[in-house]
């Protein structure tokens, strides 16, 4: 199965073709797959090298020229260090644009944590105005990009996105809208939320519980209502939110969508410690306790279940490193395979 980020090029460059007002920002990462468009839409295609506040910048500057700008590269690069850039070139100026980032939390490990990226969304969550798309499937990838170039409209007011591609994958793809949350299971026991590539180990980690199952693909704006309305099915108003970036990062949002109700929310995701031996992303989900086995102690340590004693199958014990309610609030383990330094 081809990756999230080998779906992004080709769609994109279609996208290029039947829209003149779509262009794409580069910094020197993700070029190469663009070279055939640049070719044919050299105004559009716009590599400005290593300099990633620029990247940002020259995308605000097409946006209020009337263009459509989609920028690319590592979510640390595109997110974090020209934060100042999405703060002001985009959010102040009023202008719209699409942030598609690679590399997600760890998945270019080997990198070092230059590579790494858990508090993107967080990041983002300080700022106005932004959905925030994470999918769990390249299919799902291609239908929420479009989602997010969109086509048609007042391009330069158009909405500012954030699609967060991942190697991380579930194995087969939902009927993402683009909007709300898919219910996947239904229980008497609470609900679990789980964030695009996290659904295949959450519903392990959920094998024989009584609990509901939603499946979040964008994340921002929040689905209230889908969330409400599986808390009243369930008859249960604990809540678990299992994401793939920094641990806690919507458990406010689903505090306030259950403000007028009785509730308790436990946030897991990617602890706050550095894991410092690199090691694979297989490792980093175990170290982070994002593997179903230790998924369903934390959820059956959580939620009323009747059930909390089985091992997901086909799983391997790490030590957790999400949190409750906070973000990583609590240590994750080191990993076990060193690599050298970036």
């Amino acid at each position: 199965m081809d990756t999230m980020r080998d779906r992004f090029a080709p769609v994109l460059t279609q996208i290029l073709d039947e829209d003149p007002r779509v262009a794409v920002v580069l910094a020197e990462i993700g070029a190469a797959p663009f070279a055939g468009a640049a070719r044919r839409h050299p105004e559009r295609v716009i590599n400005v090298g290593i300099r990633e506040q620029l990247l940002v910048g020259a995308g605000a500057g097409l946006a209020l020229a009337g263009m459509r700008p989609v920028m690319h590269t590592f979510a640390s690069f595109l997110v974090e260090r020209p934060f100042e850039q999405v703060k002001l070139d985009f959010g102040h100026q009023g202008v719209g644009g699409v942030l598609v980032s690679a590399g997600a939390s760890y998945d270019v490990s080997s990198g070092g944590f230059t590579h790494m990226a858990p508090g993107d969304v967080a990041l983002l969550d300080t700022l106005d105005g932004w959905r925030v798309h994470v999918p769990g499937h390249p299919d799902e990838a291609e239908v929420l990009l479009r989602h997010a170039v969109g086509v048609g409209g007042d391009v330069v007011s158009a909405s500012r996105v954030y699609v967060r591609l991942s190697v991380q994958s579930n194995r087969e793809a939902l009927p993402v809208d683009g909007e709300r949350f898919l219910s996947v299971r239904e229980g008497r026991q609470g609900v679990v939320v789980a964030v695009g590539p996290m659904l295949d180990n959450v519903l392990a980690a959920t094998e024989g519980l009584d609990v509901s199952v939603l499946y979040a693909t964008t994340i921002r704006p929040f689905d209230d209502a889908g969330l409400r309305r599986a808390v009243d099915a369930s008859g249960s108003a604990d809540v678990v939110i299992v994401e793939p970036y920094l641990a806690g990062t919507s458990t406010r949002a689903a505090n306030d969508a259950l403000a007028d109700v009785p509730h308790r929310v436990l946030g897991l995701g990617v602890g706050r410690r550095e894991l410092r031996r690199y090691g694979s992303v297989e490792e980093h989900v175990a170290g982070h306790g994002l593997d179903a086995r230790t998924l369903r102690e934390r959820i059956s340590g959580f939620l009323p279940s009747r059930d909390s004693s089985a091992a997901a199958p086909g799983s391997s014990a790490a030590a957790p490193g999400a949190s409750s309610a906070t973000p990583g609030s609590s240590a994750a383990a080191p990993l076990s395979s060193a690599a050298a330094p970036a």
